[in-house]
């Protein structure tokens, strides 16, 4: 269900994204507005890193095999953290030369009303696509804060989207004051200082990204109520004394491996450790499904 929900997301995105980054770069060429080159470059960048993401998505759902014996799901990490690396590089960097290279030597914009036009309609569109987002990341957070939603999330194609559309508005409404300055004041280094602005707001969210998808990329544990509930459930079953520690790690957004060490009733014999490790198994995987390999080490209290 969020995989679905997560391409239904992106999708959107990258269509509206794809048909935005062609207007601007049309009307860039018609103002020759520094701006709405760099928000033209930022659409197209959002646009490969959309590809990117669904890309990530089916080399996630590739089977286990011999390999990858716990299957492909930080494929999806990987490319969400390629993403970040682009959004920072193509996206940040040239909008910052281009700001700089345009404050140092500004050309006066002609026909900016082609550019305002583009950039309401841009408005628009980015707004429908961010609008889907956020009702997606808002289904999926619960009632979680917006900020520890993306901390604890494991999914990173839904804020990974939101962000990118976050910061394209500002980015459109950072290329509309600009543009409009210029043509007030006359000034057109103005539109520099806004491409300028732009690369920084794509550097800052490259920068959330990056830092936000490579614990996940790295192996990130289990939410802390999802450790506590499976931690509960081991000392529900019969012939376990303790549990001394559970271990968690993110394979994937829906695929948690556990492990946990217990210890066993010294009497116990190995038959019963046996079923206690098969029912354990069971209630795990039956309570949490994203659950889907659990290794119990079984200890004694005798020394």
């Amino acid at each position: 269900m969020a995989g679905s929900a997560s391409t239904k997301v992106i999708i959107a995105a990258l269509l509206g994204n794809t048909a935005i980054a062609i207007t601007k770069f049309v009307a860039a060429a018609i103002t020759g507005s520094s701006a709405m080159l760099s928000e033209g470059i930022h659409s197209l960048v959002d646009t490969g890193n959309q590809g990117l993401l669904l890309y990530g998505m089916k080399q996630s759902k590739k089977p286990a095999d011999a390999r990858f014996p716990f299957g492909h799901g930080k494929e999806l990490y990987f490319w969400s953290f390629v993403v970040a690396i682009l959004i920072f590089a193509l996206g940040a960097g040239i909008s910052i030369y281009e700001g700089i290279h345009h404050v140092l030597h500004p050309e006066p914009m002609g026909s900016p009303m082609v550019a305002y036009i583009v950039l309401a309609l841009a408005i628009l569109f980015e707004g429908g696509a961010w609008t889907i987002a956020l009702k997606e990341f808002d289904h999926s957070r619960g009632s979680l804060g917006y900020v520890e939603a993306v901390q604890r999330g494991k999914d990173p194609s839904l804020f990974v989207v939101l962000f990118e559309d976050s910061a394209a508005i500002l980015g459109l409404l950072v290329a509309l004051v600009g543009i409009s300055l210029s043509q007030i004041t006359g000034l057109a280094w103005f539109d520099g200082l806004a491409s300028i602005m732009i690369g920084l707001i794509l550097g800052g969210t490259a920068i959330w990204l990056a830092y936000e998808t490579k614990s996940l990329l790295i192996g990130e544990a289990a939410n802390p109520e999802v450790i506590r509930g499976i931690k509960a459930l081991a000392q529900e079953v019969p012939h376990i004394e303790n549990v001394q520690e559970v271990l968690t790690m993110h394979m994937g957004p829906d695929f948690i491996l556990v492990t946990i060490n217990a210890d066993f009733e010294d009497h116990a014999s190995a038959g019963q450790v046996e079923d206690a490790i098969a029912a354990l198994d069971q209630r795990i995987k039956q309570t949490y499904p994203e659950v889907k390999r659990v290794f119990v080490e079984a200890e004694s209290r005798s020394p």
